[in-house]
């Protein structure tokens, strides 16, 4: 049939396949890798991991059965109040340290989470394993007695928000800091040829997420913001039902936020929690 028609349009139909075809690859490779898109684990040994916890002032936090669960300064911590970091889709847990002043001027500890598949932690990054293992990590802390407080930084965002959407009476505030709203709309910014909304297995819903979630929420957003784009922290602040603050760094990046112990915005953020909280100012 092709060679009963006009040369140049056999030329053009053959070249229209050719260009569904690759981009049909392109689709096929997208999907195959996008959990290595969406992850980027820093991995080291148990002992190297223990080293550097050391340098750095943290004992390991282990579950029941003895297994790194993620870090803290000391594994008996008083009654204040806990805080567990959940840290963005790169690096790791211990690359978080900086947080830890942060929470400790405001009278809270925090508690560094590692995901599974994350510095010497097994397992494979996923929506699933990450928010299964945070849920774990609640449990560990609620039976410590103290007041649960979830921090999620970027990815961390999205674990947090799960967690707390199926567990809200055992959070008792929720810190978000540079958040997205749903991780389909962050892929299709940022690979707008491809379609991100149907190809993606780990989706990241945080909007339906904060719907399910009444308690107190502080938001940080970097107005400059070129990874998940500051609208998705905005639009995500519209969604929570319960006492909310937003707090906004008009000069910030994703990766550029201060980190100044006892200074706003953080001392602003966390006294609106324990205040919320019914813990005082």
């Amino acid at each position: 049939m092709l060679r009963s028609l006009n040369p140049w349009i056999v030329g053009l139909l053959k070249l229209l396949i050719w260009g569904l075809v690759a981009y049909a690859g392109l689709c096929l490779s997208a999907f195959l890798a996008q959990r290595r898109l969406m992850y980027f684990p820093d991995r080291s040994s148990e002992r190297e991991s223990l080293q550097r916890a050391f340098r750095l002032g943290l004992a390991p936090w282990r579950d029941g059965d003895g297994r790194i669960m993620g870090w803290r300064r000391s594994s008996a911590s008083g009654s204040r109040p806990r805080v567990l970091v959940m840290h963005g889709n790169a690096g790791d847990a211990l690359g978080r340290v900086d947080y830890l002043p942060l929470l400790e001027a405001a009278g809270f500890e925090g508690v560094l989470l590692e995901y599974p598949g994350y510095g010497c932690r097994p397992g494979d990054p996923s929506e699933p394993s990450l928010v299964g293992d945070a849920r774990t990590a609640l449990s560990m802390l609620r039976a410590e007695g103290a007041p649960v407080f979830l921090m999620g930084e970027s990815l961390g965002s999205g674990v947090a928000l799960q967690v707390a959407a199926t567990d809200s009476p055992s959070v008792s505030g929720l810190l978000l800091v540079t958040p997205f709203a749903r991780m389909t709309e962050v892929a299709a910014w940022h690979y707008p040829i491809l379609p991100m909304r149907l190809l993606l297995r780990d989706r990241w819903d945080s909007l339906a997420a904060a719907r399910n979630y009444p308690g107190s929420v502080a938001i940080l957003v970097a107005g400059r913001d070129e990874v998940v784009g500051a609208h998705q922290g905005r639009r995500l602040a519209e969604s929570c039902p319960g006492p909310l603050r937003v707090w906004e760094l008009p000069l910030a990046a994703h990766n550029d936020l201060p980190l100044y112990p006892g200074r706003p915005p953080w001392s602003e953020i966390l006294s609106f929690l324990r205040g919320k909280a019914g813990m005082g100012q």
